[in-house]
């Protein structure tokens, strides 16, 4: 292996880092200016009847003070008599978070398909065809969605949620069917990500911009382009706490490596609207306990109902036979990934930075081990090398005797 050869999955490692970081900044920069909107939207108060601000076309405005200054925003019914010199665009933010997403996605999973998204034990699937589900997912959710909002069925808020929700689960279903359960969890983040920066692209923005253009022109705008824009706003504003769980749920085996991992992330799903439709109600000075109460119970429910049975009290068994032949698995089974210098394709350095060649590191790291092996049946990642149950089964009566 020539040296340029050699350094390609660690220039990937780099390159993951560096766009990761980049996803998570662009990502609060976006979050935060929608929770931040519809705040406002939600806490702002009409002027009173017969007011300067009334005679203006304002709707509504708010005092607040941040940072040692005062703040006035103001909201107009349609827009303003005369356009504003400067005016900001909310566009990049939910544009470079989508970006470094889809960027990110490539690097992590597209690059290394058979290792980050075939799981063979649920479906034996090449390279291409695990990503060519996954873009697929993309586009014929986004245009699924978009077909619902422009039919009958968007004029009605509750019901559409409740189908769009029932859809996401049942994307959710399909791909727990076809690729790994980590996998298939960031494609459901991404199918909603996805949704959401086409609701700017294609609808918010272009909304904005006719009703620049007719202010511009010196027409009245149609303020049916304002009602279609907060509409969909609102929608994103739902989505955000699911695909936060989503974007962290990579560290979290024991939601994605489950039998029934589709209905785990619909649970969750569930939970993060109910407490957002919380907050949102809050901002318009309603509290209703029930929705995170029943956010509280959901994440409770799945805790329980995820729970790894307890295990069996151990047999006495010789320690230094169980440590031979945990190492000698290990050694099989792990090392691959798990080393100073990993011979896996795709992985420059050890997971996690978890080093298993010598029987002290195995020691040391025997409660994870058993966590990511034995309970949730996690690593070996996507099972690359055929760990069998009766292994793990040694590696539980290793860790339940004391690991020694």
């Amino acid at each position: 292996m020539d040296s340029f050869t050699y350094l390609i999955p660690y220039g990937l490692e780099w390159l993951n880092l560096i766009v990761r970081w980049l996803h998570v900044i662009t990502g609060i920069a976006w979050i935060g200016a929608s929770f931040y909107f519809v705040w406002l939207d939600n806490s702002i108060r009409p002027p009173a009847s017969g007011s300067e601000l009334a005679k203006k076309g304002v709707s509504g405005e708010l005092w607040a003070v941040h940072g040692g200054g005062f703040y006035n925003p103001q909201k107009y019914l349609v827009a303003p008599a005369e356009l504003p010199k400067d005016l900001h665009w909310f566009k990049w933010e939910a544009y470079s978070t989508w970006l470094s997403g889809i960027a990110l996605l490539t690097i992590a999973y597209y690059f290394n398909a058979q290792a980050m998204m075939v799981d063979k034990s649920v479906a034996d699937l090449s390279s291409l065809q695990a990503v060519g589900i996954g873009i697929a997912t993309l586009v014929v959710g986004w245009t699924v969605y978009d077909l619902l909002c422009r039919s009958p069925l968007g004029k009605h808020d509750f019901w559409f949620g409740v189908v769009v929700f029932v859809l996401i689960v049942a994307a959710a279903y399909g791909l727990t069917h076809v690729l790994s359960g980590r996998a298939a969890y960031i494609h459901v983040g991404a199918l909603i990500g996805t949704i959401m920066v086409g609701n700017v692209l294609m609808l918010i923005i272009p909304g904005q911009r006719k009703m620049v253009e007719a202010m511009s022109a010196g027409r009245l705008p149609d303020p049916v382009h304002g009602q279609k824009a907060k509409q969909r706003s609102v929608h994103n504003n739902y989505f955000t706490l699911p695909v936060l769980f989503i974007m962290i749920s990579n560290h979290y085996a024991m939601t994605y490596q489950n039998a029934r991992a589709w209905l785990v992330l619909a649970f969750i799903m569930a939970a993060g609207v109910s407490i957002r439709h919380f907050f949102n109600l809050r901002h318009k000075g309603r509290v209703e306990w029930r929705y995170p109460l029943l956010g509280v119970a959901l994440l409770l429910a799945v805790a329980v109902a995820i729970a790894p049975p307890r295990p069996p009290v151990a047999v006495a068994a010789d320690p230094v036979a169980q440590m031979q032949t945990v190492t000698a698995i290990v050694a099989q089974r792990c090392v691959s990934c798990h080393a100073a210098q990993p011979t896996q394709p795709g992985f420059a350095t050890a997971p996690a930075g978890v080093v298993l060649e010598q029987p002290e590191q195995i020691r040391q790291n025997a409660e994870r081990i058993y966590k990511q092996v034995v309970q949730l049946k996690a690593m070996p990642l996507a099972n690359l090398t055929n760990m069998t149950d009766a292994e793990r089964a040694q590696i539980a009566r290793w860790f339940e005797a004391g690991a020694k």
